[in-house]
């Protein structure tokens, strides 16, 4: 599965190591930042989901508390970005709302309970049935 991870100066640090904890058993595409320099999260939010849709891949976004990148990532069609606190926030995710990204804080959460959260998130299936009829029923709100 690959997987493409990126985030804001917020949460580099973060990302850089959860990025390293998944290469040896993902295909792991940092697209950036690439160091804490001040930045805008919703760039690399934007360059994130351009990869997701074009590759029907999954991301992993980072920034301070996970709720600016998941606000930019839900703004573009076929995103269901999922901000996760904990294992069942990203089971939950991933069962019902077949999220395509997890959206991670880098200041409220511990490295160690960052990778249970993507561990659980990317070894957890949707679920279907009725859930695909919700999830069609979303997509088609703003039209």
């Amino acid at each position: 599965m690959k997987i493409f991870i990126a985030s804001d100066h917020g949460a580099f640090n973060e990302k850089q190591e959860l990025a390293n904890y998944l290469k040896g058993k993902q295909e792991v595409v940092d697209l950036g930042t690439y160091s804490t320099e001040s930045t805008n999260y919703p760039e690399w939010a934007k360059k994130l989901v351009e990869k997701v849709k074009a590759e029907q891949a999954v991301g992993i976004l980072l920034c301070g508390s996970g709720i600016g990148v998941s606000m930019t990532a839900n703004r573009f069609s076929d995103i269901r970005a999922a901000v996760c606190r904990d294992e069942d926030d990203a089971k939950m995710s991933r069962l019902h709302n077949n999220a395509n990204v997890l959206c991670l804080s880098g200041r409220r959460t511990s490295l160690e309970l960052l990778k249970k959260i993507t561990d659980t998130f990317l070894s957890t299936p949707f679920e279907g049935g009725r859930h695909q009829t919700r999830i069609d029923m979303f997509n088609n709100l703003g039209e």
